[in-house]
């Protein structure tokens, strides 16, 4: 039987993993075994911001829609209430959009709905 060398293959492996480890501080970026761990809980931590990104937007964008409906005294939650109500179908990206940049339509909006 002959002997299988697989250094090609284990050299690859770990290579490919601290490259990933690059720049991550002391050890976790030369040695593998640590840099190894470190990867893996990089990898899962941009996984869970990724979802984190989602969720932390629409709260900016609820706070913002919120600060304008106010200025015409309305609450945010009513403000959707009537938008549903009026079979309004605008995202809440696009109604903080109008809010920062275009007033007018955003008043224009309000009008129409109350």
């Amino acid at each position: 039987m002959t002997r299988i060398k697989r250094g090609n293959v284990a050299r690859k492996r770990r290579k490919k993993v601290l490259k990933l480890a690059k720049g991550f501080r002391g050890s976790h970026s030369r040695l593998f075994r640590t840099a190894k761990q470190q990867v893996l809980k990089a990898l899962k931590y941009s996984y869970v911001g990724r979802k984190h990104r989602k969720r932390n937007y629409r709260r900016l964008w609820i706070v913002r829609i919120n600060a304008a409906t106010r200025e015409f005294s309305i609450s945010y939650s009513h403000f959707i209430y009537l938008l549903k109500k009026n079979n309004i179908a605008v995202n809440r990206k696009v109604l903080s959009q109008l809010a920062l940049i275009d007033r007018y339509a955003f008043s224009h909006i309000i009008k129409s709905i109350t």
